[in-house]
């Protein structure tokens, strides 16, 4: 197995306990905290009324983002580091401190939650060794965190090896018959990528999609001096070109939820097209630029946290930083610019029918 990221951390358990051998490739080790999986109680079942779903998405969101909440519906591991998300999602902060109180808060904060995660590998791997391998040694924020009540426990068994790879910048080479690392051969059957993704990089960007526009220019070429969008959906120029993600918006760990609010607000707009008899769906130059400049003004740079973290896809393997393309209130506060805005007229985005050939 190589890689040890989230895609490795919930596919190893099952490994290790089927196969004969198997040797774990790990570059950097994942932050594994407690999962608590366990049987749902049928009397809470049986308690739950049409609309618990939405409601416990919406209250979740709401929770992670910083907003106020009565109660929270989802008490877990996210719901309990909301502050040091901050790092890298978008979402409110506590205004009543100053700057530097809250980044000393978050910070000692952070030192206590990761010290508490390294601690658990020493309770839990019986190996010294694997165990000091397997422990993290970033902010909390720099990788993905994981969760799970059954990957650490894996390293206990006979037939399972941790082969760290760090010291020489990942898997040295592979041939017909093995992986090597360094000097040393590792004789395997079978090889299970984990390797993860480039995160923010689809064929759009990388120019291996190319898209065009109004004139021929392609979409790469329009933003190649910053992305241009209205709520980070559609550009000038591109006219019926709608984008899903989180380019311009904002985001949050359940990405699912995220993605649904966008379709339904996409939705929306093409209905209301309809409704009004367009051919067209495309910002405005006025709307767009307005857009720009409000998320610039609220994003929040991200960039120096990330240089300080190990390579990973957060930061491009250390080349790049996700910084400065999101609405740093958050998802909450940015759903209510999107519902108050389809309130209106949406002139801003319903041009008047134009002939199919400029289209």
């Amino acid at each position: 197995m190589v890689g040890t990221g989230a895609t490795g951390v919930q596919v190893i358990p099952h490994l290790g306990r089927d196969s004969e051998q198997l040797y774990v490739f790990q570059r950097t080790p994942s932050t594994i905290d407690v999962r608590d999986n366990r049987l749902t109680e049928p009397s809470w079942e049986a308690s739950l009324q049409p609309g618990w779903q939405r409601e416990r998405m919406e209250n979740f969101l709401s929770v992670l983002a910083g907003e106020p909440a009565e109660e929270s519906l989802v008490t877990d591991g996210w719901t309990e580091t909301i502050h040091l998300q901050r790092k890298i999602l978008s979402g409110s902060v506590d205004a009543t401190l100053a700057p530097e109180e809250r980044e000393l808060r978050d910070e000692l904060a952070d030192f206590e939650t990761m010290n508490r995660i390294r601690s658990r590998v020493d309770e839990i791997v019986q190996d010294r060794g694997t165990a000091e391998l397997l422990k993290p040694w970033y902010r909390y924020m720099c990788k993905r965190p994981c969760f799970s009540d059954t990957y650490l426990q894996t390293f206990n068994r006979p037939n399972v090896t941790l082969v760290d790879t760090a010291d020489f910048g990942g898997i040295t080479r592979l041939t017909e018959t093995a992986i090597v690392v360094g000097e040393t051969h590792y004789e395997v059957d079978c090889i299970i990528f984990a390797t993860g993704f480039d995160v923010g990089v689809s064929g759009v960007l990388s120019g291996t999609l190319p898209v065009r526009g109004r004139g021929g220019r392609s979409l790469l070429e329009t933003w190649a001096c910053g992305l241009r969008t209205l709520h980070g959906f559609y550009s000038h120029g591109f006219p019926n070109l709608f984008h899903l993600g989180a380019l311009q918006n904002a985001n949050s760990v359940n990405f699912v939820h995220i993605l649904q609010e966008q379709a339904e607000h996409i939705a929306a707009v093409i209905s209301r097209g309809r409704a009004t008899g367009v051919q067209v769906i495309e910002p405005t130059p006025e709307s767009e630029a307005a857009w720009i400049r409000t998320v610039a003004e609220t994003a929040s740079d991200t960039g120096t946290f990330q240089a300080d973290c190990t390579p990973g896809y957060y930061n491009g393997e250390g080349t790049r930083a996700i910084t400065g393309s999101s609405f740093s209130p958050g998802p909450v506060a940015f759903h209510r610019i999107l519902r108050e805005w389809r309130e209106g007229d949406m002139s801003d985005v319903l041009a008047p029918a134009r002939p199919r050939t400029e289209a």
